[in-house]
Parts: C-alpha cells; sequence; structure tokens
C-alpha cells in the first residue's frame, strides 16, 4: 500500500507527495478556469496509463533479455463533451518500440502491454485502444 499525501495549495492546484519523497503539483486546465501551469488530475491518468504500459513491457523485456532502449509512448486525452458528465473519454496510445524487438516476442509484448494495471484499472466506458509500432 502506498498513501500519496495531498494538500489544496490554491486557486485551483494541489501538492501531491509521495512518501518516498516526489513531489508534484496539478493544476486545472484552463478551460475550467486553471491556468494549465502543471498536469491535471486527468493528465496524470493518462500519463499514468503510457508510463504503465511502457514500464510493463520494461519488466518483461528485461525478463527474457530483450533491449527496449529508445522505446516511447503517448498518449491523447480526450474529455467526455457536454451535456454529458465531464470525465475522460478516450485515451488512445500509441507505443512505439524497437524494430530489433524479435517477430515471436511481439504479440507477447503487446499482450503485457494492454494488461498494465493502469489500463485493467480504467473504467470499461474509456476507450484506451493500444496501438504498436516497432521501428
Amino acid at each position: 500500500m502506498v498513501t500519496i499525501s495531498t494538500a489544496y495549495a490554491g486557486n485551483k492546484k494541489c501538492d501531491l507527495s509521495h512518501p518516498e519523497g516526489p513531489t508534484l503539483r496539478t493544476d486545472a486546465p484552463r478551460d475550467i478556469g486553471g491556468d494549465a501551469s502543471a498536469f491535471s488530475p486527468t493528465d496524470l491518468v493518462a500519463a499514468g496509463l503510457a508510463s504503465c504500459i511502457l514500464t510493463t513491457i520494461g519488466m518483461f523485456a528485461e525478463r527474457h533479455g530483450l533491449s527496449i532502449a529508445g522505446a516511447t509512448a503517448s498518449v491523447e486525452k480526450h474529455m467526455s463533451t457536454p451535456p454529458a458528465p465531464r470525465r475522460i473519454a478516450r485515451l488512445p496510445v500509441v507505443v512505439r518500440l524497437p524494430a530489433s524487438i524479435p517477430a515471436d516476442f511481439r504479440e507477447r509484448l503487446e499482450r503485457i502491454g494492454h494488461t498494465c494495471p493502469v489500463h485493467a484499472s480504467l473504467h470499461p466506458e474509456v476507450d484506451a485502444p493500444i496501438t504498436y509500432i516497432y521501428a
């Protein structure tokens, strides 16, 4: 179990502290009155998804002696549109992996990415497709 401490800093900002020491600040997006000076809470969900996919793939790759050096992931965060309640509606992710990954490992890596804990924790209504590119 990890407890993240959060303190309201005013002006739609929060300061978060991890028990191991790292800290970060969130801010509301401009369209709801923030100044977008930091990741919004929903940005952190999107970023968490992309980093979880890469981390999970990286753990598998390391166990099997594969290098994923240079691997990247990008995620687009799409919010619902009114009159629907404000929430994350879509999080398409593009994962770029080295072309040197052997063909017989690619399907396994992709399956691992789809089962990362963040992806598995998303509400079923959040569309979160993952596209893999080997280059």
